[in-house]
């Protein structure tokens, strides 16, 4: 029997447990580790989700325990199980691996992903912050105008009650202000419920698509980071990000993404340069010859509010796009700079906290303020830098309208952005196919 250790930051770990591992007789799961979610480290992956082969559930380590743990635990394998990394930071790993005493080991996508019942679109990147969510609410938006019924699949954000998370279904604000989920997890479920869509969650996806595809046309997985889906797709779409060229052939798994594409949506092309754009093009004829290639723009709109010409502005950025995504700034700053704000304020003085420690671990990023909220005491650290910070007027970039959660005495304007593709191909024209499978499979389940 070969003890495995399975690294992962409580997403693709837990999936690949229950695919791969859950009822195999020939390994046995030791432990888990956790690397990105603050308070993932410490917990156990409970017995209900674990099966019988693990009564007592699964510890989950932090990751800098991990030679220790080979070693204490005799450990003959450790599975990478989670992305946004980077090619040089993944074969790091390998070799503390393999000098701690271990194999290495990368499953594939045809390994772990799952058949579904219903048509699947999987909308993946090949980095953070290539705007792959705004694709998948493009996507959901043309197949909900179809007359189809879509359910949107996500990653939870974090670990504190993977019981309660086994499957989680939203399908209005309320849904979703019930199950107190963080800023991150928010940005990424209000603006598809808003769009007409169910959004499920959760940990098993075993029973969540089992859920899911009962009272859905279509399936929309749009995994967290730039992940390989965890469902089987009848039309893989991946964006890329042409502000971060090279990046596409750069990390894991967005490179493996890129390769197995139907389709390729190169995004940004109104803030690109055009030797940025012809790079990006480049690699994909590369090593993607066969995928269809959309262009597309990421417009920026600023909603209604105070003037910014002259004032002084604090932005409030996207925080996984700042720092998995390795971006400096967002559609935050975009918004502010194109109506004249004075002064773009730098939040990094009135950081405290974790929200102080991002600055230190991603000294990237610029004069914004990364909008996280994986805790609560997390979700107030932020709010004391907005309201210590001495401005005219918070600029949010982020997905969701920062001021439902948090109030402060400056006034806040909105700074939103959507996909428009241009030229063709569009994505209505790749999934025109799809959807009329999916339109002659709804008239035949209801007469």
């Amino acid at each position: 029997m070969r003890r495995v250790v399975i690294m992962g930051a409580g997403g693709r770990d837990f999936h690949d447990f229950n695919v791969v591992f859950r009822n195999s007789r020939d390994t046995k799961v030791v432990a888990f580790t956790d690397a990105q979610i603050p308070g993932g480290a410490g917990r156990v992956y409970p017995a209900s989700l674990t099966g019988a082969l693990y009564p007592n559930g699964i510890p989950i380590r932090d990751e800098t325990e991990l030679p220790e743990l080979i070693r204490r635990e005799l450990v003959d394998e450790v599975v990478l199980a989670y992305s946004d990394l980077s090619h040089e930071d993944v074969m790091h790993k390998a070799s503390l691996v393999l000098a701690a005493g271990a194999d290495f080991r990368l499953l594939g996508p045809h390994a772990t992903m799952l058949m579904a019942n219903r048509p699947v679109v999987a909308v993946t990147g090949v980095r953070t912050g290539c705007g792959k969510s705004q694709t998948s609410r493009r996507i959901g938006k043309l197949l909900v105008a179809a007359g189809l019924r879509v359910a949107l699949v996500r990653h939870p954000l974090r670990c504190d009650d993977l019981e309660g998370m086994r499957v989680q279904r939203f399908a209005s604000l309320a849904d979703i202000d019930a199950a107190h989920p963080t800023i991150e997890e928010r940005e990424e479920y209000e603006p598809a419920v808003r769009a007409g869509m169910v959004v499920w969650a959760g940990v098993d996806y075993g029973e969540l698509l089992a859920q899911a595809q009962e009272e859905a046309d279509v399936v929309v997985w749009d995994g967290d980071n730039h992940d390989l889906p965890f469902f089987e797709p009848d039309l893989w779409v991946t964006v890329l990000d042409p502000l971060q060229p090279a990046d596409e052939l750069a990390f894991f798994a967005g490179e493996t993404n890129l390769r197995l594409a139907d389709v390729v949506l190169v995004n940004k092309v109104d803030s690109a340069t055009a030797e940025e754009i012809d790079r990006v093009l480049e690699d994909i004829a590369a090593v993607n010859g066969h995928a269809a290639v959309i262009r597309a723009e990421s417009t920026v709109t600023l909603h209604e509010g105070p003037p910014l010409e002259g004032k002084r502005v604090l932005v409030v950025e996207d925080g996984q796009a700042l720092t998995h995504g390795g971006t400096a700034f967002g559609a935050g700053t975009v918004a502010a700079r194109r109506a004249g704000a004075g002064e773009l304020v730098d939040p990094r003085p009135y950081a405290v906290g974790s929200i102080a420690d991002v600055y230190e671990r991603y000294p990237h990023i610029g004069a914004v303020l990364p909008a996280l909220g994986y805790s609560p005491e997390q979700l107030d650290e932020l709010r004391r830098a907005i309201e210590a910070a001495d401005v005219d007027v918070v600029v949010t970039g982020t997905p969701i309208d920062l001021s439902r959660l948090i109030v402060t005495r400056h006034p806040i304007r909105r700074a939103t952005y959507e996909l428009l593709e241009l030229g063709a191909p569009t994505l209505a024209d790749v999934l025109a196919p799809l959807v009329r499978l999916a339109q002659e499979d709804s008239a035949v389940a209801t007469g």
